[in-house]
């Protein structure tokens, strides 16, 4: 079987029923959960529905790793996808956030809105990604800004693809992808799993609303 462009290599966040706000972490949310407070204090993804969360609640689940924003090839056939260590012309490889995250649509056309409907369905989201494991009712890791309340600790637990990508696509043809393809941002990272205690099944405790 062939392998062809992904048509969907990157991604941009939005709640499909909200408008789109600023990425930010909310206040309330930095501090990692404590185990012994009452239910109904712990944090939001552990209590709200995708579509329950709001715009900066939604936007905060992106943990800033970068690796939705690396060029992806699927296998015909099998739909099988294939990283690669490319990366979006808008993304910044130190810092790995979109140069122009407000305009990102109108610059990249196959830039991707993640909303809760299309989250379940794409398969080319990364394994570490919070909006994939939502979705498939996991919690957090323990590295997620959101748990950890240090946005580095994405870093340290070498998730992140800060000084890892290979390219930009502007410096690389389609048909040259073949040979840019890595495993790594498929995987998840031995020090991310480190102190993966947080295993409890998430759907026990969401109830809609």
């Amino acid at each position: 079987a062939g392998i062809r462009t992904a048509v969907c290599p990157r991604v941009a966040i939005s709640n499909s029923h909200m408008p789109k706000a600023a990425r930010k972490i909310p206040p309330e949310a930095r501090a990692p959960a404590d185990p012994l407070r009452p239910a109904d204090e712990a944090p939001f993804w552990q209590t709200k529905t995708l579509e329950q969360m709001t715009p900066s609640e939604w936007e905060s689940l992106c943990d800033g790793c970068g690796r939705c924003c690396l060029n992806k090839l699927v296998e015909e056939g099998s739909d099988k996808t294939f990283f690669t260590d490319v990366a979006c012309k808008l993304l910044d490889h130190d810092t790995c956030r979109c140069k122009d995250y407000d305009n990102r649509l109108a610059q990249v056309a196959d830039c991707v809105l993640l909303t809760p409907d299309t989250v379940r369905e794409i398969t080319w989201l990364p394994p570490t990604c919070a909006y994939a494991l939502l979705a498939r009712g996991r919690d957090l890791y323990w590295w997620h800004p959101l748990v950890s309340g240090d946005p580095d600790s994405v870093r340290a637990a070498g998730v992140s693809v800060s000084g890892r990508v290979g390219a930009c696509e502007t410096q690389v043809p389609d048909e040259e992808l073949e040979k840019w393809i890595v495993g790594w941002p498929g995987k998840v990272p031995t020090k991310a799993r480190k102190g993966e205690s947080r295993s409890h099944d998430r759907r026990q405790s969401v109830k809609p609303r």
